[in-house]
């Protein structure tokens, strides 16, 4: 691969990953709630998920997908009205994402639960495959065998997905340190619980 590409590549998707965004969000938010390190099962959900837009978006499947919008429609419905109800619950500081009152408590959410909310945000989401589209395809040579560039690409694109979600995964447990110096474990809740119910209207709108 022309190294002057990846010149353009790197900076064009690392600001794609840093932006503010559906998955970004649920990692500062669970990054608030779970701690960073039981996050990573989240974060890897989420990487499979943009591991398989962006291969979609490369062979054309994106395309065809696009094209039938009803297929996102379930995705997106069942996959929001989940963040909803898990928003609402640490609102009110109930349910098992909660931060308990007693903050040494672990909060009781499998590995599985966790990783297929990252997968399913990441994939349910129209905008993120559109944008996979038309980003990702025009660094392609045609001249050149499309597996190795693909896989240095993508590899690039999960690399920066994942540091970024640790960078707001850990703006969320700081948030969080700030909070329990002041003992207010419902605010905590409340803080999460609006930026879950938030994701959950970002994802159904989106």
């Amino acid at each position: 691969m022309d190294p002057s590409i990846l010149i353009i590549f790197i900076p064009t998707f690392f600001a794609v990953s840093a932006t503010p965004g559906l998955c970004m969000t649920l990692a500062m938010t669970l990054g608030m709630t779970i701690g960073v390190r039981r996050s990573l099962w989240m974060m890897a959900g989420e990487l499979v998920g943009v591991a398989l837009v962006s291969i979609s978006a490369l062979i054309g499947v994106a395309t065809i997908l696009l094209a039938h919008p009803n297929i996102f429609l379930a995705l997106k419905y069942l996959g929001g009205a989940y963040l909803l109800y898990l928003g609402i619950q640490m609102w009110r500081s109930r349910g098992k994402m909660a931060i308990p009152t007693d903050l040494e408590d672990q909060v009781n959410v499998t590995p599985i639960a966790l990783a297929t909310q990252g997968f399913v945000t990441a994939i349910a989401n129209p905008k993120a495959w559109a944008f996979m589209i038309s980003l990702l395809p025009p660094f392609i040579d045609a001249n050149l065998p499309l597996r190795p560039q693909a896989t240095i690409l993508i590899s690039v694109i999960l690399c920066f997905e994942l540091i970024c979600m640790l960078l707001y995964a850990t703006g969320g447990r700081t948030l969080r340190g700030l909070l329990q110096q002041r003992g207010n474990v419902m605010l905590m809740n409340r803080i999460a619980g609006s930026l879950m119910i938030g994701v959950s209207v970002w994802l159904v709108l989106g």
